[in-house]
């Protein structure tokens, strides 16, 4: 049987072997591309390009909407100033992958065999391509994240002598950026690859870095969670179940929940801090890995990604303040007093949307199919019915409804995953999968390093007060 280690080597061997021949020159070279996505994404480039340069030709002096003084104080909010070809929000209906609904991807997306949810690398070939892929296209570049997955000796290392109490979000951030030494776009820009070629090395890197995530983060698990002990990445599983595997479980509708985890998490449009910062950074050409970490470090702001934590905690404390059973008499009583302490109720509410987040939607009816018992999905389910006309009877919400946020901790505590600290590392995990895809199409299209005006106070006053 093979080591461990003699184990990682064979699959970092077989990782390169996709991408070799590594290079040394400047000249274009030809990657492998055993699924076939490459090939689709390259086909739809031409017309995609096309009806951009149509579009600025046509459009490109028109005005896209007027900005205010209050938006330029209040972090932008609904400033119209970025492309994001991979998904839309709508205020009303949420968010759409590619024109799909979280619905229409739960019912068109393949599946795994006996699973019920869309597997997460079916959601990466359509927000690459916009094509929705066969089962069969979606089994092969299962097959080809899981050759590309291997870390090198370097970052196991740095993942193994981390100290525990290091936060789990530090440590991801710490060891993606340590990862760039295996970065096939900063080695292409250093030997002075065509700008026009720029985008196929951030692909490959794109990839690379989407099938080492569980590996990365799973073991960040494992070393502070469970005292070091491993399992093994197994490359005939798909990548949720593979997951879900490595950190150490073992039941199928926990790894059809991480499927889902995976998907209904990984894009929100482009103006998320997350997404937001991992575009910034990347538009210095900076490499694929270390313009994520950026966006990693974004997403582990008590503002982004904690929020699911904070959900969990409130809803725990409201479970130990009143007695069982629970009733919605008691439990109203209770997030009045929350507001009366001038606290907040976490999970409900969101920037942009002004209905209840199909993200939390789908979450729910999981909840209801496997877990209809369950004493913290009973609270759940008893805030959904409450917390949003105790809102707006305070006055303290436009929009009232839960976001997704309201739900995931439910779930994950469900099947046993109890350790709060982590849930923004999964979080993590799935959002590569929106912001690698656009990070590849603003290499495809040429977009510019983004520079913003910015203005200072003296400024305003003096435009508007002379």
């Amino acid at each position: 049987m093979l080591s461990r280690i003699s184990s990682r080597r064979l699959i970092k061997q077989n990782r390169r072997n996709i991408q070799a021949p590594r290079f040394a020159s400047s000249h274009s070279i030809n990657y492998s591309d055993p699924s076939g996505l490459k090939q689709a994404l390259k086909d739809v480039i031409p017309a995609k390009v096309q009806e951009v340069v149509q579009v600025r030709k046509d459009h490109g002096n028109k005005v896209l909407g007027e900005v205010t003084v209050d938006q330029a104080y209040m972090g932008m909010r609904g400033i119209k100033g970025l492309v994001t070809e991979t998904s839309l929000l709508d205020e009303n209906e949420g968010i759409r992958f590619r024109g799909y609904s979280i619905p229409e991807c739960q019912e068109k997306l393949p599946k795994a065999e006996g699973g019920n949810e869309p597997l997460p690398e079916s959601l990466l070939w359509l927000l690459l391509t916009g094509e929705v892929p066969t089962t069969e296209q979606v089994r092969a570049l299962s097959s080809e994240l899981s050759a590309r997955a291997g870390l090198p000796e370097h970052v196991i290392n740095l993942l193994d002598n981390f100290p525990k109490d290091l936060h789990p979000m530090s440590q991801f951030s710490s060891a993606l950026t340590a990862l760039n030494t295996d970065s096939l776009f900063a080695e292409a820009y250093t030997n002075g690859v065509n700008k026009k070629e720029l985008w196929d090395h951030a692909y490959e890197d794109s990839l690379n870095l989407i099938a080492n995530l569980p590996l990365i983060t799973a073991r960040i698990y494992r070393n502070v969670y469970k005292n070091g002990e491993h399992i093994p990445f197994n490359p005939a599983l798909d990548y949720g179940q593979n997951y879900a595997n490595m950190l150490g479980f073992d039941n199928e509708q926990f790894e059809d929940l991480m499927r889902l985890y995976l998907v209904i998490h990984s894009d929100h449009e482009g103006g998320n801090v997350s997404a937001h910062a991992t575009h910034l950074v990347a538009s210095a050409l900076s490499d694929p890995y270390i313009s994520y970490a950026a966006g990693l470090n974004g997403l582990a702001g008590p503002l982004h990604g904690l929020a699911n934590q904070e959900v969990l905690r409130w809803l725990k404390q409201a479970q130990a303040a009143l007695e069982a059973p629970i009733t919605k008499e008691k439990f109203e009583q209770y997030c009045k007093d929350t507001l009366n302490s001038g606290k907040v109720i976490p999970g409900f509410g969101h920037a942009v949307l002004r209905k209840t987040d199909p993200r939390y939607t789908c979450q729910r009816e999981f909840a209801q199919k496997h877990l209809p018992n369950d004493d913290l999905f009973h609270l759940v389910s008893l805030s959904y019915d409450v917390i949003p006309q105790v809102l707006l009877d305070a006055g303290k919400a436009k929009n009232p409804w839960p976001n997704v946020d309201a739900h995931s901790g439910c779930l994950l505590v469900h099947y046993g995953l109890v350790e709060e600290n982590f849930y923004t590392v999964l979080f993590g995990v799935s959002r590569a999968l929106g912001c690698m895809p656009s990070l590849v199409w603003d290499r495809i299209l040429g977009l510019p390093l983004e520079r913003p005006k910015s203005l200072t106070t003296g400024w305003i006053k003096n435009k508007f007060e002379q």
